[in-house]
């Protein structure tokens, strides 16, 4: 072992990766952990961190959050959101492209970034996959674009559908560089048709957009999305995944070979139409929490693998927006950062997963899936030292009005008894919270994930009937 001193040591905690837990300690130097050894084998430090009583996770990834700047940064903006990010145990986000204007031009995305340097944490940008884009997904792509994201269904912003023809050519564009890309999986034209509806009928009531939302959308999404890329080579990602019924297209692309991640949200998980009637338009999110039934298909599906990564769409709104008595007026979701390690290490105390499969779905692997490990992800030496401190036994409630998401306190797990929360975030090194207080240095510590990617670039499967070779 080198004999330098270490920058920070972590002593006497426990070390969770997604194959089990030691007592172990960890040697940080500059950005990355040095070395891993035995309780009190490390060596001398400048910082010693006495982690007694807490369990050292990877930092979590969260590949879904909306920051909403530009264009609607009285909602959330780069500060407010990854300090909210900080305080959950985030180390690293994937920020979506359907600000006002959207991240569709390497212009755009050069803004962004600007925008982007308040970050507290690490974080990638999408670009986004749309109709009228198709000529600038490679300017993205060499502007540092970390992934893409195609919006099958309408949302925030509003943003139009990409027609099936797009959508190919999209992905065979985005398939020869690697990089994956994320999708709404909704069909946006009977939602629009079942809305007109309703909305004719004089319904608008919270359940109604349940009823505008059903879950055929997802199953035909994911099963042209899917078709798609198994044509063209593309990596996929299924967001937001709410439903029993998409999980068969899901799991029989992945028995394909197609290269499909799916995610799931703790809302999907933990609220059902129940909680319609006591929540109200508070529950409003795109996709809709569903019945009772779809919740523990969802959880099954996670446990076994098929849904491989836990994620939270984080998507701000002023409270005034999500409580507005019409719900075709009211804003579809709610912040999502700061309560997903507390609501799932909650789950784990109840039995419902295992800390280390926690570990798996929130770190490993959307690192692996977003071609980020074991540079992040990973508790190993070399590694980025991207670490969660948290306590299994400390008990509180999710209380809005502290929410680090200044611009959104409002939450549908307001009140809610969670046990096990992040005491310390470490991102490359560096404290970003401590002692469960924001670090007021870490304004600005964030930079871009494009610059550590390793991307698997396959051989479209149809090359000779791309676009691009017909057009030579």
């Amino acid at each position: 072992m080198d004999h330098a001193p270490f920058d920070l040591a972590i002593t006497g905690g426990i070390i969770v990766t997604p194959e089990g837990r030691f007592a172990g300690d960890i040697g940080i130097r500059g950005e990355v952990i040095a070395a891993i050894a035995a309780p009190g084998a490390l060596g001398a430090a400048h910082e010693t961190l006495d982690a007694a009583g807490l369990h050292i996770m990877p930092g979590a990834i969260d590949v879904h959050v909306h920051f909403r700047d530009p264009g609607m940064s009285h909602k959330e903006d780069w500060d407010t959101g990854t300090a909210a990010a900080a305080m959950g145990g985030v180390t690293t986000v994937f920020e979506m492209p359907n600000t006002f204007p959207p991240t569709s031009t390497p212009e755009m995305l050069a803004d962004k970034f600007e925008r982007a340097k308040s970050a507290r944490i690490d974080f990638g940008l999408y670009g986004l996959l749309a109709e009228d884009n198709i000529d600038q997904l490679e300017g993205l792509i060499a502007g540092g674009a970390a992934a893409f994201k195609c919006f099958m269904g309408n949302t925030t912003g509003n943003l139009p559908s990409p027609s099936t023809g797009a959508m190919l050519e999209g992905f065979e564009i985005i398939a020869k560089h690697g990089h994956r890309i994320s999708l709404h999986a909704e069909t946006a034209s009977i939602m629009a048709w079942r809305q007109r509806k309703l909305m004719a009928a004089d319904r608008n009531a919270p359940l109604d957009h349940l009823a505008a939302r059903p879950a055929i959308v997802a199953i035909e999404a994911v099963i042209r999305a899917a078709v798609l890329a198994e044509w063209t080579g593309a990596r996929i990602h299924v967001l937001h995944i709410s439903s029993a019924d998409e999980l068969r297209p899901l799991r029989e692309a992945q028995l394909r070979g197609v290269d499909i991640t799916g995610e799931t949200c703790p809302c999907y998980l933990m609220l059902d139409s129940e909680d319609y009637a006591r929540l109200g338009p508070v529950i409003k999110v795109n996709p809709p929490v569903r019945e009772p039934h779809h919740k523990e298909a969802i959880w099954q599906a996670l446990l076994d693998g098929t849904i491989g990564l836990i994620a939270t769409d984080h998507a701000p709104h002023a409270p005034e927006e999500k409580t507005r008595a019409n719900i075709w007026q009211a804003d579809a979701g709610f912040p999502g950062v700061e309560t997903q390690m507390p609501l799932m290490l909650t789950a784990v105390s109840e039995g419902k997963l295992s800390l280390e499969h926690y570990v798996r779905i929130s770190a490993e692997n959307p690192a692996k899936a977003f071609g980020l490990y074991p540079v992040k992800g990973a508790i190993r030496v070399g590694s980025h030292a991207d670490l969660a401190l948290v306590d299994l036994a400390r008990e509180d409630r999710i209380d809005q009005a502290k929410l680090a998401s200044l611009r959104s306190r409002i939450t549908p797990f307001h009140g809610k008894h969670i046990k096990g929360l992040p005491i310390h975030t470490i991102s490359r090194g560096e404290y970003v919270m401590k002692d469960r207080a924001l670090v007021a240095e870490s304004f600005g510590h964030g930079r871009s994930v494009h610059t550590v990617q390793h991307m698997a670039k396959p051989e479209p499967r149809h090359a000779e009937q791309t676009m691009a070779a017909v057009l030579r």
